[in-house]
C-alpha cells in the first residue's frame, strides 16, 4: 500500500516540512477553549475524590474540581512545559500553570492530543533560545498551527495512534518489569554474598539483630566507627560553580543516582581554596544525609580531583581491617535498607547524621574474603547491568518510535 498521500505542499513551518495538500491550516484558538487551572501543589489530597492535573505526569488528587469534560491538560511551565500532556474527562482539577483546552470545534479531541504532544514542545524550544525560562505563555498556545485533516482522516489516526501507541507502551511497560526484576535480583545477589559468603557450607551463627539474621560463624558483627580511620566529616557548605576542569570536582547529594554512580550531566566545581579541607581520596565514601537521597552511598574512586558538598558525610575505612569497595557493596544489600528504615520508624524527619552513620551495625569477614566478595560481586553486578543497559536501550529505541510513528501521522507522512 502506497505510504503517502498524493499531493504535498510546504507547510512552511521547518519541524513540520511537507503536508498533504487538501490539509487545512488554523489557530489552536479557532478550534477550542484556552484556560488555566486556579489550584496550586497544597491543594493536592492524597485520598482527594477528583483528578489534579499538576506539571508532572504524575497526576495527583483534590477534593475540588474546577473543570468538567473532555479536555486535553498541558505543563505550563518547568522542565515539563508543551512536554506534559493529558487527556481528561469527567471532573478534574487543574494547576495555576496547567493548561485546560477543551470545547472542541471541529477537530477530533484524541487527533489534537497527539498533534500537540508530537509538535509543540519545539514553540519551546524555539522561545528557550532567546530565554532560560521553561515557560508556555497563552498566546504562544493560543496562535499554535494546527494542520487539520479531512473529518474521518482525524478519526483514522486517532484510532490508529490509539492502538499502535498501546501496543508500544505495553511493550514498554515489560521492559521496565524486566529491568525491576534484574534490579531486585541484584541486590539478592549482593545481599547474599555480603551476608553469607560465597562458601556455601561454612557453618552460621545468629548475628543478634533480627534484619541481619544468620551470617557465617568466623565472621563478626560490630559497628562500624570501630573499622574508621578518622571520625565521619561533613562537607562543605559552598555553593557550586560552573564546571571548571581545572578545579576539583564539587559532588553534591543530587548528583548520586540510585546505583550509587555519578550523574554525567550535573559536574560542577569548587575552587581549590575551597575545597582543600574536603578532598577525597581514593576508598573515601559518601553517606547522604537528609532529603529524598537519604543513605544512599558513592565510592569515590575516580582519577580526577574532587570534594563533597555539606549534606553528604565521609567516612575514611581502615583499609587494613575493612575495605571500602566491600563496605559499599552492603550498603546496596536489603540489611542496609533495613538498617535505615529501623532509623526512620524513630524519627518523624529523614536524617541520618554521622552520629547515626558511625553506629551503623556492619557485619566483617576476614580481609581475604572481603576482597573475595567484592572481586565476586564486580564481575556479577556488571553482567547485570549489562542486561538492564540492554532493556533500557530497548526502551528508548521504543520511545523515539512512538515519537516517531506519531509525528509521522498527524503530519500526514504515513497514511493510515
Amino acid at each position: 500500500m502506497e505510504n503517502r498521500y498524493d499531493k504535498y505542499k510546504d507547510s512552511g513551518i521547518v519541524w513540520i516540512g511537507e503536508i498533504p495538500e487538501h490539509w487545512e491550516k488554523i489557530c489552536l484558538k479557532r478550534l477550542s477553549n484556552i484556560n488555566t487551572g486556579n489550584q496550586d501543589t497544597q491543594d493536592s489530597v492524597p485520598d482527594g475524590k477528583y483528578p489534579f492535573f499538576v506539571r508532572s505526569p504524575k497526576v495527583e488528587k483534590s477534593n475540588k474540581y474546577t473543570f468538567e469534560g473532555a479536555s486535553i491538560l498541558m505543563a505550563g511551565d518547568g522542565v515539563g512545559a508543551g512536554k506534559v500532556f493529558h487527556l481528561a474527562d469527567d471532573k478534574f482539577a487543574c494547576h495555576q500553570r496547567v493548561y485546560c483546552i477543551n470545547q472542541f470545534k471541529n477537530i477530533n479531541r484524541i487527533y489534537l492530543f497527539y498533534y500537540l504532544s508530537s509538535l509543540f514542545y519545539h514553540v519551546i524550544e524555539s522561545a528557550n533560545s532567546k530565554s532560560t525560562v521553561d515557560s508556555v505563555r497563552l498566546p504562544m498556545l493560543a496562535e499554535f498551527t494546527v494542520f487539520m485533516p479531512l473529518d474521518f482522516e482525524q478519526q483514522s489516526i486517532a484510532t490508529y495512534l490509539d492502538q499502535k501507541c498501546s501496543e508500544i507502551d505495553e511493550l514498554i511497560t515489560l521492559q521496565e518489569e524486566m529491568i525491576t526484576k534484574l534490579q531486585s535480583y541484584k541486590q539478592s545477589v549482593i545481599t547474599e554474598a555480603v551476608t553469607k559468603g560465597l562458601d556455601k557450607n561454612v557453618p552460621l551463627k545468629d548475628s543478634g539483630i533480627e534484619w541481619i539474621g544468620e551470617i557465617p560463624e568466623h565472621w563478626i558483627c560490630t559497628v562500624f566507627k570501630k573499622f574508621l580511620s578518622e571520625p565521619m566529616q561533613y562537607g562543605a557548605n559552598e555553593p557550586a560553580e560552573e564546571c571548571n576542569y581545572n578545579d576539583p570536582r564539587y559532588i553534591r547529594i543530587t548528583d548520586i543516582k540510585d546505583d550509587g554512580t555519578l550523574r554525567d550531566d550535573t559536574f560542577k566545581s569548587l575552587p581549590l581554596e575551597k575545597a582543600k579541607e574536603y578532598m577525597l581520596t581514593k576508598g573515601d565514601l559518601l553517606f547522604a544525609r537528609s532529603g529524598a537521597t537519604v543513605g544512599k552511598t558513592f565510592l569515590y574512586k575516580e582519577d580526577y580531583a574532587a570534594c563533597f558538598a555539606g549534606y553528604l558525610i565521609k567516612a575514611r575505612c581502615n583499609k587494613n581491617e575493612l575495605l571500602p569497595n566491600f563496605v559499599f557493596y552492603y550498603t546496596l544489600s536489603n540489611v542496609y535498607q533495613n538498617w535505615k528504615n529501623s532509623i526512620f520508624i524513630q524519627s518523624t524527619i529523614q536524617n541520618i547524621g554521622a552520629d547515626k552513620y558511625s553506629v551503623m551495625p556492619i557485619i566483617v569477614p576476614p580481609l581475604s574474603e572481603q576482597q573475595s566478595i567484592a572481586t565476586y560481586l564486580d564481575q556479577k553486578c556488571f553482567e547485570i547491568d549489562e542486561l538492564i543497559s540492554i532493556k533500557q536501550q530497548k526502551i528508548e529505541k521504543l520511545k523515539d518510535y512512538k515519537k516517531s510513528l506519531i509525528f509521522e501521522c498527524v503530519t500526514g507522512k504515513r497514511k493510515v
